[in-house]
């Protein structure tokens, strides 16, 4: 008994409800493996015709085929060549013909005299305006100008020699002023406020100066470095004069 069947719902006859329970299954079973699904999850369909694009392929060979063709005719034709003179003609005996060269001729020749005619009634055609007449008129306006203004023409250029003496006037000045504020010797004051003795009283002087008694060494020393001082004072006023010419010739720059 407990080898039989067992069945679920309660029934008469054991064999037979085994035997329907085990199709109701087995068609379960097929269903379930037959369901289609809802979704479409498989790889597009793949055609040949967009893989293998046959035309292309026999234009290809087609093409290889006359190049071979045409390569395997030169290749002949040079070895002809190389094999023979090649029989090559390269003169052209051809003249070129033009059909409306005698019109061209004519148009060109027409239209030179034209501009022949034309710049030979330019060069003869007369000025209705006078340059010269102009100039006399401008030069007679420029001399009332030059009357009436109070400067006139170029007169930088005329008053050049009047400015340089003024400039001469002005550099012995300023140098006077310079010397006045410049402290000076009184030796070198004697020296220029004394007017200078002509030969003729120099040598009346002389027998005088001989007929003195002999001067102290010490005095003389003393007008030895009188006279060495009066050169070294002339040197100093010599420099200062060339740098005052120096400093003026840069300003007028």
């Amino acid at each position: 008994m407990h080898k039989s069947y067992q069945s679920i719902l309660p029934t008469h006859n054991k064999l037979l409800q085994k035997r329907w329970d085990n199709t109701y299954y087995n068609e379960h079973r097929r269903k379930v493996y037959t369901a289609a699904p809802m979704v479409d999850t498989r790889a597009p369909p793949t055609y040949m015709h967009l893989h293998l694009k046959l035309k292309k392929l026999q234009l290809e060979e087609e093409r290889l085929a006359t190049i071979e063709r045409d390569n395997r005719i030169l290749l002949e034709k040079m070895s002809y060549i190389m094999r023979t003179r090649g029989r090559v003609d390269n003169r052209n005996n051809y003249e070129y013909k033009s059909l409306n060269k005698e019109k061209r001729a004519r148009e060109l020749l027409r239209v030179t005299k034209e501009n022949q005619a034309i710049l030979q009634r330019i060069t003869l055609r007369q000025p209705e305006y006078s340059a010269k007449k102009w100039q006399q008129i401008w030069d007679e306006e420029q001399k009332f100008i030059d009357n009436i203004s109070h400067y006139p023409k170029d007169w930088w250029l005329r008053k050049e020699p009047s400015m340089l003496k003024k400039r001469g006037k002005e550099r012995t000045s300023i140098s006077q002023g310079k010397d006045k504020g410049r402290h000076v010797s009184p030796m070198a004051q004697e020296r220029e406020e004394t007017p200078k003795e002509e030969p003729s009283t120099v040598k009346e002087k002389e027998p005088e100066r001989n007929k003195t008694p002999a001067e102290e060494p010490s005095t003389v020393k003393e007008k030895e470095r009188k006279e060495v001082k009066k050169e070294e004072e002339k040197k100093e006023v010599k420099k200062e004069e060339k740098e005052e010419d120096s400093e003026e010739s840069t300003v007028k720059e």
